[in-house]
């Protein structure tokens, strides 16, 4: 399966709490920080909810 590099590129200190408890699902826990994760439908649609605080490139893993 396909993977994806995950990067928080904005501040979370403003949003919301559901957005925070997101980032932290995904292993986000500051800012430049990278995750690599596959791109199941469940990864796919919490980065959906976040797509305005992260940055998402496909990876070759």
């Amino acid at each position: 399966m396909a993977k994806i590099a995950i990067t928080q590129i904005k501040s979370r200190i403003k949003a919301p709490a559901v957005q925070k408890r997101t980032l932290d699902a995904l292993g986000i826990h500051k800012m430049n920080h990278t995750v690599v994760k596959e791109a199941t439908p469940d990864v796919l649609g919490m980065v959906k909810k976040v797509s305005h605080l992260v940055k998402v490139e496909q990876t070759n893993e």
